[in-house]
């Protein structure tokens, strides 16, 4: 039902479904504000919080706790803009620019406050073979079974480095894959440093020694990782190192990702400050703009606990409920040391920015080989002269590749921070645009089954 845009504001609008963001808007809801979630995935839960009854009891208890609220439900939108103040601008998967002239397919959202709970990506590294069908990132292959990839009686090899090897590999190993081997690229020494550390989580210690179990048949292999891999129409097998040892594991896929990189385009887009690569904010998790806050992984890279607890401490600030915030943000502190543990066990090896040779495709969207970015000087001359990072993930994979191969980082961020229709792209204040508050598409009480 066509409206102006100035109809469709929330008190609080929350960028990003999944743990952070889901704990923010059901918090704020029930605090009695107008909130609405906006996440481009047709359902809430975001990547970890996948596979309906497979989920364990906290996720399945956010979820229903979602479904019961008062929470205005934006599933398949994407925000690409911030054009003014307490304003963005959001397009629904899918949509073209024939339809938007039938059923408006722009989302012009108004907030009084922000909740930025953005998430994380995975990170590649290019190697010889990357490209090939089959090899994928590990928490990608992880998704696709969950959305019903048969995986049952295939081989695989689960390398990178991060916790989330382990646990993707137990998940494959449950629905019947043959787990060949775990790599893990960092040394035993660091693992048990952190495991050491874990002594003070032991609800995780306790969780990654039940991964190892679901996933014994598969070697667990340290300072090792893929070197190549190898196949025609897909992959045939890959090529491990482990110090100076070479060997290849005959597989019908590879999960590859070396740990994770925090969406912070947007954060950059409206002007947060960041530092080391992360959203900078104070304890109560507000970032430098005023009334904008950021919760979840791009603070850093600390699990599904701590996002649930981040989410709640921004909304209840969020409310003015600044004492019962700070209870939270006590409990948050003792968690940061897990948070540092996990960043010092995941610091790649140096080695590994040899993995690439001169025709290795860093840039998979424009075909960009390595040595044409070895030839430039940094980001910008790499974006004018290569294409590199000019397609259609902006620079989303093969940025943090080069941020580790050559120490570049992007400059700038600049709208639209997704493909967007020329329709969207041309959005003014006199544009008609969709209004989430009426009945139609999308319900205050939306029941859909996550």
């Amino acid at each position: 039902m066509p409206a102006s845009p100035a109809n469709d504001h929330f008190d609080l609008l929350v960028i990003g479904a999944g743990p952070a963001g889901i704990a923010a808007a059901v918090t704020a809801a029930d605090a009695g504000l107008r909130a609405a979630l906006v996440d481009d995935n047709p359902r809430p839960g975001g990547q970890i919080w996948r596979g309906g009854a497979h989920l364990p009891a906290p996720a399945r208890q956010w979820l229903a706790r979602l479904d019961g609220s008062s929470v205005v439900r934006l599933q398949g939108w994407r925000v690409f803009d911030a054009p003014e103040p307490n304003l963005v601008l959001a397009e629904q998967n899918g949509a073209t620019d024939k339809t938007a002239n039938a059923n408006p397919a722009l989302a012009v959202l108004h907030y009084g406050k922000l909740v930025l709970a953005t998430g994380a990506r995975e990170r590649f590294l290019p190697f010889p073979g990357w490209t090939l069908p089959n090899v994928m990132g590990a928490g990608g292959l992880d998704a696709l079974v969950r959305a019903g990839l048969p995986i049952a009686g295939k081989c695989v090899v689960v390398a990178g480095t991060g916790p989330l090897l382990l646990a993707v590999a137990a998940h494959l190993a449950e629905r019947g894959a043959r787990i060949a081997a775990v790599c893990e690229q960092a040394p035993r020494s660091r693992l048990a440093t952190f495991a050491a550390h874990l002594f003070f989580e032991p609800g995780k210690l306790w969780q990654g020694a039940r991964y190892r179990w679901a996933a014994r048949t598969g070697r667990f292999l340290t300072s090792c990782w893929p070197v190549a891999a190898l196949g025609g129409d897909r992959l045939r097998s890959v090529t491990l190192r482990r110090g100076s040892r070479q060997w290849n594991v005959a597989c019908d896929y590879l999960a590859c990702g070396f740990h994770l990189v925090p969406d912070t385009e947007l954060p950059a887009l409206l002007g947060c400050r960041i530092v080391d690569g992360f959203i900078a904010t104070d304890e109560l998790l507000e970032t430098s703009l005023p009334g904008v806050y950021c919760a979840g992984e791009p603070t850093g890279i600390g699990g599904v606990d701590l996002s649930v607890l981040e989410g709640q401490i921004a909304a209840l600030a969020v409310c003015g409920k600044t004492a019962e915030a700070r209870l939270l943000a006590r409990k948050r502190r003792r968690r940061l040391g897990f948070v540092h543990a996990l960043e010092q066990a995941c610091v790649l090896d140096p080695e590994l920015r040899a993995l690439a040779t001169n025709e290795t495709i860093v840039c998979r969207c424009e075909d960009v080989p390595c040595a044409a970015l070895r030839e430039r000087d940094g980001w910008r001359e790499a974006k004018l002269l290569t294409r590199c990072g000019m397609g259609p993930c902006q620079g989303r994979i093969c940025g943090a590749a080069a941020e580790f191969l050559f120490g570049w980082r992007a400059e700038s961020v600049r709208p639209p921070i997704f493909p967007a229709l020329v329709s969207s792209l041309a959005w003014g204040p006199a544009r008609q645009t969709q209004n989430f508050s009426a009945a139609g598409a999308l319900s205050e009480n939306s029941k859909e089954t996550p």
